[in-house]
């Protein structure tokens, strides 16, 4: 076993500690958990704030039983999600759940003091919300999404399904995006320039600016597309798919439902689901009189590549063999 994979194992077992025995103990009163989504109130948020409940639920916090809960939609409108996080620290819950760096960075710029768990945020260092991942020294902690070097994997299996790519854009909202763009980005360009592949840099605020991003890239043979892990992009998926394949554009996306769902050519990333259920350990042990600052922040324990061998087909390209092994789910 390799050295990184015992620790993130470690860590994990680390996060559950001790479930089974606490699971059996009464909570002593009525608590209540503010929970702020960055994302839509669409299935994919209720699938995963429906697996963060379950999660409390096995430990014995129950929503109308001894748990009471207050859920935001932020929409990917960082306005909006800034005033749901006022209205939620106006509530002074015992801790909130902070989903994406969207939500975290607007509950962090309301409260020093209230405890914040937050899941799928990227690089909580660099934005501020902890001092250190071993040592979050405040009263923000929680789990990461993925960390950079996931889009230098990403451009490897981009020029796996389509060989012969010349440059190759990375889209994103810097207004969501983690390090406004940056952090992503820089492994990105350094993967890219390595294989003499040009990497640009494509941000977009809206979906026209969406639509000039990939009609340009498909405007000439050898454009492919990165699509950066960010909220904004998340919710406005659905189009970038459909102008892709319009465009003939090779897309590779960060999120499983994009190819299995939306017919979407590859996407490898983090299993979210997972991220956010994992959760519930973090806002269990606050629960319980542990404070964020002495839980250390931790890394994804799954991984999961998808892959739509129809939309490979309709863009002329074959699937090769060193993907089809290893993605979780071929559509066919």
């Amino acid at each position: 076993m390799r050295r990184r994979e015992f620790i993130t194992l470690l860590g994990g077992a680390a996060a559950w500690w001790p479930i089974m025995a606490r699971a059996q103990q009464p909570a002593e009163r009525m608590r209540r958990i503010g929970v702020l989504m960055s994302i839509e109130n669409d299935p994919d948020g209720k699938a995963q704030l429906s697996g963060f409940m379950q999660g409390l639920a096995e430990i014995g916090w129950t929503d109308g039983r001894n748990l009471r809960m207050e859920i935001r939609w932020g929409g990917g409108d960082v306005n909006r999600i800034q005033t749901f996080a006022k209205e939620l620290v106006a509530l002074q819950p015992d801790v909130i759940l902070a989903h994406g760096t969207p939500a975290t960075a607007a509950l962090q710029r309301e409260t020093w003091t209230l405890p914040i768990v937050f899941v799928t945020v990227t690089d909580p260092v660099g934005d501020g919300f902890v001092a250190g991942l071993p040592h979050p020294g405040g009263n923000i902690t929680g789990f990461l999404t993925s960390e950079s070097a996931i889009t230098a994997k990403m451009f490897e299996l981009l020029t796996e399904i389509a060989p012969g790519l010349k440059r190759v854009a990375m889209l994103f909202n810097p207004d969501t995006a983690p390090g406004g763009g940056t952090y992503y980005f820089r492994d990105f360009e350094a993967a890219a320039r390595s294989s003499k592949v040009e990497p640009i840099a494509a941000s977009a605020r809206s979906d026209p600016e969406i639509e000039l991003v990939v009609t340009s890239l498909g405007g000439e043979r050898g454009g492919g597309l990165i699509i950066m892990p960010d909220y904004f992009m998340f919710i406005h998926s659905r189009p970038i798919i459909l102008l892709a394949a319009r465009n003939n554009v090779p897309t590779i996306y960060p999120w499983r439902s994009t190819v299995v769902r939306d017919s979407g050519l590859l996407s490898y990333g983090p299993d979210l689901g997972d991220i956010v259920r994992r959760g519930a350990v973090y806002v269990d042990r606050i629960l319980r009189g542990e404070k964020p600052a002495d839980l250390p922040v931790q890394v994804p324990v799954k991984f999961e590549m998808a892959v739509n061998a129809r939309t490979a087909k309709a863009l002329g390209l074959t699937v090769p063999p060193s993907i089809l092994v290893r993605a979780d789910e071929v559509i066919e």
